[in-house]
């Protein structure tokens, strides 16, 4: 934990690790202008609504692709920490949001409840845009890095019971504590994936997402359902355990959009986005999520340093 720890030392350790990893409340806010006179490309575009789903990632994002359309003009409102996918979906298909960043892999086990997993990231992909634009939306560029949902332990379980795969806990049974947010219950990128691929039938308890790393500390739990890009997993103080069946899925990170709303905004509102899409590594999210969760930064704050380092804010 000594490298996330460094990163509270201040703005500039931030801004030199997010840079070298890609080379709060509802606001809304819009620019006419440059400094120089310039007319920017969001001037005079329609007002856009962009979600956030309720856990650390998920805010970051939003702070990154709003502040990136802010600064070219565009007129966004930011909704915040809104809830699931499940939740978050039915705001954007009711239209009270214009889009939100979602996983790919989550697009199509939540929403389009796809029983069969694709193969590679890229079919995800391809699979999760022609899903969205059959319902009017589309998905822009997806991210280089990718976060998928992983079961954690103790090193001292792990080691106590020969843990490496998922398929290791089956003959645990009931044994297994096992926490995770409520949702997971029901998901086939979840709990029901796990009992149909694995055959594991662990005890299961709902958890809120933010807890589940104390839990398995405090002995509450054995193992939790965490995401691959948490800062906690830096400094292997948990141990993940191996999906060689892809449960999980592929689950690299797209705006959803309404192709109204695409169509109206112009082509540098797509430019803009995908432009901070592509800086989005493994190593620079792991960095801002260490700095909001574990430093307590705001993350406001992690994602205009983020932008600023990368010529993007």
């Amino acid at each position: 934990m000594r490298f996330i720890r460094r990163l509270g030392a201040g703005g500039l350790a931030l801004t030199a690790a997010v840079a070298l990893g890609a080379c709060g409340s509802s606001s809304s806010s819009s620019g006419t202008t440059t400094s120089g006179g310039t007319t920017l490309p969001g001037t005079g575009k329609p007002a856009i609504t962009l979600g956030d789903k309720n856990f650390t990632e998920e805010l970051i994002l939003g702070q990154l692709y709003a502040q990136a359309l802010r600064s070219k003009g565009f007129t966004v409102n930011l909704k915040e920490n809104l809830g699931a996918t499940e939740l978050v979906d039915k705001l954007l298909t009711s239209g009270q949001i214009d889009m939100y960043p979602e996983y790919t892999g989550t697009i199509l086990a939540v929403i389009a409840n796809q029983k069969t997993p694709p193969k590679t990231a890229a079919a995800a992909y391809a699979q999760a845009k022609a899903f969205e634009q059959t319902r009017g939306f589309t998905l822009l560029a997806a991210t280089p890095f990718y976060d998928s949902d992983a079961l954690a332990t103790l090193p001292a379980y792990a080691k106590a019971h020969s843990l490496k795969t998922i398929a290791d806990l089956k003959p645990l049974g009931k044994k297994v504590r096992l926490i995770a947010a409520p949702e997971f219950a029901t998901r086939t990128e979840g709990l029901v994936g796990l009992k149909q691929v694995y055959g594991i039938n662990p005890t299961f308890k709902p958890l809120s997402i933010g807890l589940t790393y104390t839990a398995l500390d405090s002995g509450d739990a054995d193992v939790a359902d965490v995401f691959t890009t948490d800062a906690q997993l830096v400094g292997g103080k948990y141990v993940l355990l191996s999906d060689p069946k892809f449960v999980f899925g592929f689950q690299n990170v797209a705006p959803v959009v309404s192709q109204k709303v695409l169509s109206a905004e112009g082509p540098a509102f797509a430019q803009t986005l995908n432009a901070v899409s592509a800086t989005l590594t493994t190593k620079a999210v792991q960095t801002m999520n260490a700095a909001v969760s574990v430093d307590k930064q705001t993350a406001k704050s992690v994602a205009k340093t983020f932008l600023a380092a990368n010529g993007l804010g």
